[in-house]
């Protein structure tokens, strides 16, 4: 009998050293030996990778809106897992809110359980809710294994997911602190919002000019000085402005427990590029200028963003209101699970950072954040969650060949790096048969 079930070879792999030759042994789904490339395992199945792919670890994303149960016509588990499996991404953590019912009780989590089960083409956990009335039950959820819990400051979009004011964040902040639990926030203030102008209409400028980095900035200065208060563990979601990165850094120096994500579409989009009417590229907080999204950068090279996620949030294509082009009607969501990858090392290569920094974004800080010691990573002990990826490949983006289920996206026609050419879970290939496992919290 062999004593792998699989062995992978490649002239290049991303490990925790670097990128080196390996040879990667697998066994009972995990990698059981890693050795150099002139070991010869005994192997049931061997995949030796050409010269032109580079093996990667399966990415985290921990961002992700699959809307499954009560929108599945938004999304779904099905056609999600399938696109972040073809777009690399092995392991992903669901957002609480925009499926019905919303993972803010105990019982709503079984049903989504129930409903990402059968369905799940990749490992899929799950983030809980902290919403006004339900802080009772936060302490079940989190014995149920949620990785955390998502809160807005200001409105979420979905009347089910009620955001929290000063006194709610206050009380949920302490619970989070009692359980030892993980408090991710969506940080924008209501009362910044509220001055700004109304974003009807077709012009990008004037929705920018309704969503402005001050509203994130005041948000996120109140809740670092509430974490303070109670010594709560929290991290920034789709951080997009630049502005805040002095606060986070300055908070984390005093010994706050904070940790900032940034996403694809804020590191590749800028302003001056979005056509008016092109409500695809419509997200919460919005794409802001070039000069911002250097700063972006700037905040992942220092490492102030620990993370970039997809931060997917998909909808019918009639909710995007394309036609009418108006910004203030149109659901804020961008679709990427599939292109996160590619979209990142595309402008990740032409500012001079190489696939090891791009794994540290995209699959060891997304694992740490969640608490998956054995994800994000080719090292010995860990899933077997794998990558083909061909890094000098270009294709252009087609809408109707990603696996989302509504071909909508802002990528579509542009020309991208990175081609995913196989995936493994823990070291078995991705293909039609759904194979992903149910996380929990470790």
């Amino acid at each position: 009998m062999a004593e792998y079930e699989l062995v992978i070879r490649a002239r290049r792999a991303v490990t925790p050293e670097g990128v080196r030759p390996a040879t990667v042994a697998v066994r009972d789904g995990r990698i059981a030996a890693l050795a150099g490339p002139g070991a010869t395992p005994d192997a049931v199945s061997v995949a030796e990778l050409p010269g032109h792919e580079v093996l990667l670890p399966g990415l985290v994303d921990t961002h992700v809106h699959v809307n499954e149960p009560g929108r599945t016509e938004w999304e779904g588990f099905a056609t999600a897992t399938q696109a972040a499996a073809a777009g690399g991404v092995t392991t992903l953590i669901d957002m609480p809110l925009n499926s019905l019912p919303p993972t803010t009780t105990r019982a709503a989590l079984t049903v989504k359980r129930a409903a990402a089960g059968p369905s799940a083409f990749v490992d899929v956990g799950f983030w809980g809710g902290a919403v006004p009335g339900n802080l009772a039950g936060m302490a079940g959820l989190h014995q149920a294994g949620v990785f955390g819990f998502k809160a807005f400051l200001a409105d979420s979009g979905v009347p089910e997911f009620g955001s929290l004011d000063a006194a709610g964040l206050d009380a949920v902040l302490a619970e989070t602190a009692r359980l030892g639990a993980l408090l991710i926030v969506h940080a924008e203030d209501p009362g910044v919002l509220g001055s700004a102008p109304d974003p009807a209409g077709r012009r990008y400028a004037g929705f920018l000019a309704s969503r402005p980095a001050a509203a994130e900035d005041a948000a996120i200065a109140g809740l670092l000085a509430a974490a303070a208060r109670h010594g709560a563990r929290v991290h920034i979601l789709h951080l997009a402005s630049a502005s805040a990165l002095p606060l986070i850094a300055a908070a984390r120096a005093d010994g706050a427990q904070v940790s900032a994500e940034t996403c694809p579409h804020y590191l590749t989009f800028c302003a001056e590029e979005v056509p008016d009417g092109a409500t695809e590229f419509k997200c919460c907080p919005p794409i802001r200028d070039a000069a911002n999204r250097d700063g972006l950068w700037a905040g992942l090279a220092g490492g102030v963003i620990g993370a970039v996620v997809s931060d997917h949030s998909p909808c019918p294509p009639g909710l995007k209101r394309r036609e009418a082009g108006d910004f203030g009607a149109a659901w804020g969501g961008i679709s990427s699970l599939q292109l996160g990858l590619p979209a990142v090392w595309t402008a990740a290569r032409r500012r001079g950072c190489g696939l090891t920094d791009v794994l540290r974004w995209m699959a060891a800080g997304p694992a740490a954040l969640a608490g998956l010691p054995g994800k994000g990573a080719i090292a010995a002990g860990h899933d077997a969650d794998l990558v083909a990826f061909d890094d000098t490949a270009e294709f252009t983006v087609d809408p109707a060949r990603l696996r989302h289920r509504h071909p909508v996206t802002p990528y579509a026609g542009r020309t991208l790096t990175g081609v995913v050419r196989r995936t493994w879970l823990r070291g078995q290939e991705t293909g039609a048969t759904p194979a992903g496992r149910l996380l929990t919290r470790s």
